[in-house]
């Protein structure tokens, strides 16, 4: 009696690691899935004419916008410890 209820114990906790495991690799392949570029006959055509594949990004950075918002930053007075 006891070793059977030793083999569903384990029985269930091999299952248990197995559908972990599934479900880990499906987050993880899911998360990978939006930064991998897909090659169809548009982009192909696409690059064929530019020499580049065209990608959905982000603007790039205005690093003078940048530097503007990090000089108001460290230039705002802040307002002391309260006193309890």
């Amino acid at each position: 009696m006891v070793a059977l209820f030793w083999l569903f114990f384990w029985t269930g906790l091999v299952v248990l690691a197995f559908a972990a495991g599934i479900s880990i690799r499906v987050r993880f392949h899911e998360h990978l899935r939006p930064r991998i570029p897909v090659v169809d006959d548009e982009a192909l055509d696409a690059i064929l004419i530019t020499g580049t594949l065209p990608a959905d990004e982000d603007e790039p950075l205005d690093i003078g916008e940048i530097d503007e918002e990090e000089r108001k930053f460290w230039s705002d007075s802040w307002d002391g410890p309260e006193e309890w």
